[in-house]
């Protein structure tokens, strides 16, 4: 992988073709250019589909036939998912994939013609340049297991969406009609309260049923932890509810609809996770992160997905730059600015490490003593936050090793950030 910008330059010789392409839903526009920005062929237009893509791949072998250019590179946005096929169309074609942020391309559309204007024609030529003076990053699209895997955490993340949002519309269902309800039951997703609020979810219907008729739902479930106390107070709560009684029917369809959805949702995300711990079976090295206390399924298994391959990384400070974790500093002549994350780079990444380091500190002892270390330290101690965006790009370090040289994580390497220290104080 090329990541400074010389090295991105030299990779566009006099026999290269750049390709700009504007991506959309169903036309695309393209523009070619030699290394010395001359336009070498006219504006192609072409359609999201089988035909357009042979009409792209023919026309760029007609330009290279006529300048006599053998490599071709193609510059384009990532435009939400639209440039997918055309991505996949090009890989089979023997194309190089370039990438250049929609950011650049919007701030630099006006250097030709002074002009804010946007249109079809414009924008490949404003790609096609920022190419040629290496703005551009080289994508990486997963293959093999890896595919698999990054489509199968997506599709969890999915789920994991709907169910937040079902659980929030059923609070509110309860804030509404049956306030109480939360004073019985602590959690509504469990086997007794969802079995009394599939049956009898209002207070009209609890009263109707009873005690006896409560225990005996209870008894059809087969449920122990929950008896005639329990069935007691929930009838006390029915008799003193202050819930709105005005459009019940209405309100208990409502209910039954994100029961019925709640229910569906919790199927399909047994059945993804199923098909995410079979998938990590084959990634090697995956057993090893598992083994760290407070490590589990779900972060691994999101980190091998966001990350891919891990052999085309060189150093963990790459996949640091990934998540948005290194370091940026805003200063100016004798002005020092504070240092933060900059942030750029795969936002569910970097969510996931800072959700995963959460519960390491309060389970794993060695991430919770550097924790302290980080906080509590005479010189430049940290906060709290910052120290957990530090052991983020620690568990990063961690992780690399333990996938690319299949070594045994061993925790008193981590100890090493305090000991180091200590070691230099008494020199």
């Amino acid at each position: 992988m090329k990541y400074t910008q010389n090295e991105k330059i030299l990779q566009i010789t006099d026999e290269t073709i750049i390709v700009g392409v504007d991506i959309a839903s169903e036309i695309h526009y393209a523009r070619a250019f030699d290394h010395r920005r001359v336009e070498i062929g006219k504006l192609l237009k072409f359609n999201n589909d089988a035909e357009g893509f042979r009409q792209f791949a023919t026309w760029v072998r007609a330009i290279g036939e006529k300048s006599n250019k053998s490599k071709i590179m193609v510059g384009m946005e990532p435009t939400g998912h639209y440039w997918f096929n055309i991505a996949q169309q090009l890989k089979d074609h023997s194309m190089k994939i370039v990438l250049v942020n929609p950011f650049h391309v919007k701030r630099s559309k006006e250097l030709d013609d002074n002009n804010p204007t946007k249109n079809d024609r414009k924008d490949p030529k404003t790609i096609a340049m920022l190419v040629i003076d290496g703005r551009y990053m080289e994508p990486y699209i997963p293959e093999g297991i890896y595919s698999e895997l990054r489509t199968a955490m997506e599709t969890r993340c999915q789920i994991v969406k709907q169910l937040n949002t079902i659980r929030n519309r059923v609070k509110r269902w309860l804030s509404i009609y049956f306030p109480e309800f939360n004073q019985v039951f602590g959690d509504w997703e469990g086997k007794a309260a969802m079995a009394v609020l599939r049956d009898f979810p209002t207070p009209v219907k609890i009263l109707e049923k009873g005690v006896d008729g409560i225990i005996g739902r209870w008894k059809q479930d087969k449920l122990r932890a929950v008896g005639r106390k329990r069935a007691m107070g929930l009838l006390e709560a029915a008799k003193t509810s202050v819930g709105v009684r005005e459009g019940i029917r209405a309100a208990e369809n409502d209910l039954m609809i994100l029961l019925e959805n709640y229910e569906m949702y919790m199927q399909q995300y047994d059945r993804t996770m199923s098909l995410v711990e079979q998938l990590t079976k084959h990634i090697p090295g995956l057993e090893e992160m598992l083994k760290i206390k407070g490590v589990g399924l779900i972060t691994a298994a999101g980190f091998i997905a966001e990350v891919g391959d891990i052999s085309r990384f060189g150093h963990p400070r790459q996949i640091q730059k990934l998540a948005g974790l290194s370091l940026k500093e805003n200063s100016s002549g004798k002005h020092k600015g504070k240092t933060s994350i900059s942030k750029r780079g795969r936002r569910r990444l970097r969510s996931l490490l800072f959700q995963a380091i959460m519960p390491l500190v309060a389970k794993n002892q060695e991430f919770r003593e550097l924790h302290q270390y980080y906080t509590t330290r005479s010189q430049n101690p940290l906060k709290k936050k910052q120290s957990l965006v530090l052991l983020s790009s620690k568990l990063i370090r961690v992780f690399f090793a333990l996938l690319t040289k299949g070594v045994v994580y061993d925790p008193q390497k981590m100890m090493n950030d305090i000991k180091r220290p200590l070691l230099q104080e008494a020199a």
